[in-house]
């Protein structure tokens, strides 16, 4: 068996299965091996082995039934039980470091959980990670509750030390049941809870000679349901659904005054609930949708529906995916149904498994885990481990990325994202006044230290330096002032006077748009006349490399060997040992035709200018990624079976291959990092998501440090 951790709560609701979540998160990045068991099951649904499979792709074995359980306990028989437990333990972590096992939590009318859990601990020999929550009590209290609960259990608090992790901290004293119960304005952001508070639990817990492994504040946008979650949770009606899949409730508001007092409460996220019939509040709230409002949805009561041409009359603002519901109830009921309603994470929500995942993660002890996942094994580099990876990497080098589309709201959400967490120096290029509105009705926070630089401002200084490096190319000042309207343009000209370490765009532009200034201004790095891409796969199990996906239509046997070095050397600088194959649609010698010998002949190429690497083709996909397939089909090659990096034969297959990849397997892509320019230009998708900028920012800021060092 491998390291074995029992995670046990302290009492009720203190968010075991959250906590266990976190753990196989923050093992996971360290690219421990990681695998996780709940072996009794809880009433209901199997909730935690769905949640790990979703966030994590973690599969666990089917639980011992409840009434299985009961009966041999009822029978005194608790050794065949625990057999079963150790059983069970032992299959999940077949070729695991550790094993995360979650215990019982106890729920009305069960008397054994504690019991149950004290066997387990016992059985597994396992280490006791023991979970509390504030419920009004002071540090000190709740510490003292803790260490009762773990001597409870049989654990050697005195001698062998018992890790505990706090869950839901607030600053206040608002107990955990009436949290739960106002979630939607009972919640304590983390930046609200002061360091000092974090460190008093710490220190109470110390005192009772318990290891604080984690202090996790409580986070409001942890709690929030989706619409759709809302819709199930009440059965309502859903009379336009728009984006309730993804739209959710951070606020409530009960709007029965007059339109006037009724608009006070629109904010971004609130649930507006308001008797069917007050077809006045559901025009108001359509103008503040188009207004750039961004409301979570309208729940209507009392079983009124408004009449179809109301709805005609706010058609516009339904077609920005405002969803709309309606329930039999009155408005009083049915927001008190609303703050009542299960704040269980429901097994198909990512965003929000992805969000207490990272969450509780973050607030975990790197020692302690670094200590648990000490082997002789050698590490894989996971999907949370590479994304982890290059935050940390993004943070230490300390990098400005200037934004040209400063005024986009993902953009915006983005830069706002990275400037909290130390991961960049973003520079939004954009009318200040238009970023703060685009910011305020999107309800996102500008930090303070977020740099709003106007291009029409700061235009005018770049004029003479473009000027000086485009005059071969007839260049004059009017022709600069022109293209200086351009804030791209602008952005390279920071990057050209060393005030600007990297640009991200594409949000909004065309690739070919983003790049033309920097290969006019920038150039490429010397000895490279080529500009190609990679995208980082994040498969399950380990990060790919996939080049060239985004930028050479159709590139020569010499430019396919310059791709294959430089995603090589890209995969290299970024974690990943690589092993470079040329893929084509035959292995070896089993083919003939131009397309194969020109595959042939950029291996040969790539081979001769670095023979440092390992590099082979022409390979089947099949026979680069799967080791058997491999083994039949190129018996003597390192590469075959074991690739990391895999070079397409032209743009088509490349681009079809990664979003195929992407799509169908729910794999996250990393990219298109842009290689081989002198300083690190980055394009996004149009269709880009907030998370695809922020780590494709993240990506810049490293590729800037390395460009740095190479100097």
């Amino acid at each position: 068996m491998p390291r074995t951790l029992l995670v046990a709560p302290a009492g009720r609701q203190v968010g075991v299965t959250t906590v266990c979540l976190g753990l196989v998160r923050a093992l996971d990045r360290l690219g421990v091996r990681v695998a996780f068991a709940k072996p009794i099951a809880a009433r209901g649904e199997n909730r935690a082995a769905a949640l790990l499979k979703l966030g994590a792709r973690v599969d666990s074995p089917e639980p011992i039934a409840r009434a299985a359980a009961e009966n041999l306990l009822a029978t005194g028989d608790d050794q065949t039980l625990m057999e079963r437990v150790v059983a069970l333990c032992a299959s999940a972590a077949e070729g695991a470091d550790v094993l995360v096992v979650e215990g019982m939590a106890p729920e009305p009318g069960m008397v054994w959980s504690t019991r149950v859990n004290a066997l387990m601990l016992k059985a597994l020999d396992a280490e006791l990670v023991i979970v509390g929550a504030p419920r009004g009590e002071t540090p000190a209290e709740l510490a003292n509750a803790v260490s009762i609960a773990a001597r409870g259990l049989g654990a050697d608090v005195d001698g062998r030390g018992v890790g505990c992790i706090l869950n839901r901290v607030t600053a206040g004293a608002a107990s955990a049941g009436e949290a739960r119960t106002h979630w939607f304005d009972a919640a304590v952001e983390a930046e609200d809870v002061p360091p000092s508070v974090l460190d008093g639990y710490a220190d109470a817990l110390r005192a009772e000679k318990l290891r604080p492994i984690g202090i996790v504040p409580s986070r409001s946008d942890l709690a929030a349901p989706r619409v759709k979650d809302l819709a199930g949770a009440l059965g309502a009606k859903v009379l336009r659904a728009g984006d309730q899949d993804r739209r959710r409730i951070r606020s409530v508001a009960l709007c029965a005054m007059s339109v006037p007092g009724s608009i006070k409460v629109f904010r971004p996220g609130t649930l507006i609930i308001t008797p069917g019939d007050r077809s006045d509040i559901v025009v108001a709230a359509s103008l503040a949708v188009l207004n750039g409002m961004p409301l979570a949805g309208l729940l209507l009561t009392g079983g009124v529906e408004p009449e179809e041409h109301v709805f005609a009359m706010c058609e516009r603002a339904l077609e920005t995916g405002l969803p709309i519901l309606a329930v039999k109830e009155g408005s009083y009921a049915a927001a008190s149904a609303v703050a009542a309603m299960n704040l269980q994470i429901p097994p198909d929500d990512v965003e929000r498994v992805e969000r207490v995942m990272n969450t509780v993660a973050d607030r975990l002890d790197r020692e302690w885990l670094e200590g648990l996942g000490r082997t002789r094994r050698v590490r894989r580099l996971s999907p949370p481990a590479f994304r982890h990876r290059l935050v940390e990497s993004a943070r230490a080098a300390d990098k400005r990325i200037v934004l040209p589309e400063g005024t986009e709201p993902r953009t915006i959400a983005a830069a706002s994202i990275v400037q909290e967490r130390g991961i960049a120096r973003c520079v939004l290029l954009g009318n200040p006044d238009e970023i703060r509105d685009v910011a305020r009705k999107q309800g996102v926070s500008l930090p303070a230290s977020l740099e709003l630089l106007d291009p029409a401002v700061i235009a005018p200084r770049y004029v003479e330096p473009l000027v000086e490096r485009r005059r071969s190319k007839g260049m004059t000042p009017e022709m600069a002032r022109s293209e200086l309207g351009d804030t791209i343009m602008v952005g390279t000209m920071m990057m050209a006077l060393d005030e600007a370490d990297g640009l991200v765009s594409g949000a909004l532009h065309t690739t070919a748009h983003t790049i033309r200034p920097a290969l006019q201004i920038i150039k490429t790095v010397p000895g490279c006349d080529l500009v190609s891409s990679v995208f980082f796969m994040c498969l399950p199990e380990q990060v790919l490399v996939f080049g060239d996906c985004a930028v050479n239509p159709n590139p020569t046997a010499e430019q396919l060997a310059d791709i294959a070095i430089q995603s090589a050397d890209s995969a290299r600088a970024f974690g990943i040992d690589p092993r470079v194959a040329m893929l084509s649609y035959s292995t070896g010698t089993s083919g003939t035709g131009a397309d194969v010998e020109k595959v042939k002949k950029a291996t040969e190429l790539a081979r001769a200018q670095r023979p440092d690497l390992a590099v082979d083709g022409p390979l089947q996909y099949d026979a680069a990624i799967v080791p058997d397939v491999g083994r039949q089909k190129a018996p003597k090659s390192d590469v075959a079976g074991r690739a990391t990096v895999f070079v397409f034969p032209d743009l088509n297959t490349g681009n079809v291959t990664y979003k195929a990849v992407q799509r169908s397997a729910n794999v996250v892509s990393i990219g298109p990092m842009l290689q081989g320019l002198a300083k690190p230009v980055n394009d996004l998708s149009r269709g880009c998501l907030v998370e695809d900028i922020v780590f494709t920012i993240t990506l810049t800021a490293i590729q800037a440090q390395q460009r740095a060092a190479q100097r």
